[in-house]
């Protein structure tokens, strides 16, 4: 049934533009309109990660559910966690359209929305009225037009503090200007030592610890990496997401779209990101909680993230491509690909190809 809804859905929604497809897409999850994936849970995909047990590491990336319309009928899609957001303390419209992309030759998605979303006030009452226990990720950001950036964030952890299970500083998006400036050493350092003083004040009252993680672009240099790596040792952050899309067209197939501004996801942005992401892992230690985003379609590429150095993994525009089924898939595959490796666990197969990923050059 999956199946039919996939093949069926992607043939309509790809006659419309990909914005109104996907507003289609979270009324057609609103409306219960999309069956839900019975997932057999396989004790060896649990894992406890930043002191949150997840019953399997698949998770749908933020930009899908921007205003926390549907976390609860995504988590019945299989995945083992989903984040909301990017939300903004005021409503914004974001950039102008047409703003998203198909590059339907590459299986890519470029997109400029710009923080585009209804501010904090209408994703708390929506997060409020949220009665499942599933773990539901807040990514916060700042408005475009906000004099004090880094007030933003705090305000968003203050605000979200009673609802959110883990949070997402979002300093590398490519579509608010001067955005990824974040993630510059001193820059970094004044976030972070604002974010966390806050959580740990609000941790104090509430008399639980939310966990905070960092995402941080692809588009780095090895100087860039050193620097983040270094300012999230120092003060002791929860975990990072690597990585946001890229500003690379690298190999593109479809020119023509890859001449749109924006940032490109999907297929086209696996290897990057997972370079990355290893050696980001080669640099912070094995301690440290990752969540590794950009090009999952796959049970194999879901579990190479893995091997890369990854905690837990995300997907969102492979979904454009693959459909609703795609994360019950995933998390059936990663059972089978468990049986193939002979693992006991998930956890056993992090970084047995680090070294690969991570001598490799961006």
């Amino acid at each position: 049934m999956i199946g039919a809804f996939r093949d069926l859905g992607r043939r309509g929604l790809f006659l419309l533009d990909p914005e109104t497809a996907h507003g289609m897409s979270i009324a057609a999850l609103k409306s219960g309109l999309v069956p839900a994936c019975r997932v057999s849970a396989d004790p060896r995909l649990r894992q406890t990660v930043a002191g949150l047990d997840f019953a399997n590491p698949i998770g749908m990336a933020a930009g899908f559910d921007k205003n926390a319309e549907v976390p609860e009928a995504l988590l019945k899609l299989g995945f083992g966690f989903t984040e909301i957001g990017t939300v903004t303390p005021k409503a914004q419209p974001g950039n102008p359209r047409p703003r998203i992309f198909r590059l339907v030759e590459d299986e890519g998605v470029i997109n400029r929305l710009g923080f585009n979303n209804e501010g904090h006030e209408a994703a708390l009452r929506r997060l409020q009225a949220v009665r499942g226990k599933g773990i539901i990720g807040v990514n916060i950001g700042a408005n475009k037009d906000s004099v004090d950036r880094i007030a933003d964030y705090v305000t968003g952890i203050r605000r979200f503090y009673s609802v959110a299970r883990y949070f997402t500083a979002n300093i590398s998006s490519p579509n608010t200007p001067g955005l990824r400036d974040l993630q510059g050493r001193e820059s970094l350092s004044a976030l972070l030592s604002a974010v966390l003083a806050a959580r740990d004040e609000e941790a104090a009252k509430a008399g639980k610890r939310i966990p905070v993680f960092l995402k941080i672009a692809p588009d780095l240099t090895e100087e860039g990496m050193d620097d983040i790596a270094a300012e999230t040792l120092a003060h002791a952050l929860d975990g990072l997401i690597v990585s946001n899309t890229t500003l690379s067209r690298d190999r593109l197939k479809d020119q023509r779209q890859a001449k749109e501004a924006g940032g490109l996801s999907g297929k086209p942005v696996f290897e990057k990101s997972t370079i990355v992401l290893a050696k980001m892992r080669r640099r912070v230690g094995s301690a440290l909680p990752i969540i590794g985003v950009g090009g999952v379609s796959s049970a194999e590429t879901a579990l190479e993230k893995i091997k890369a150095g990854a905690d837990l993994v995300q997907l969102y525009s492979c979904m454009v491509y693959e459909g609703p089924g795609l994360p019950g898939q995933i998390v059936a595959g990663l059972s089978k690909l468990l049986d193939r490796e002979r693992a006991g666990s998930i956890r056993d197969l992090r970084d047995i190809r680090l070294d690969y990923w991570a001598n490799r050059n961006v």
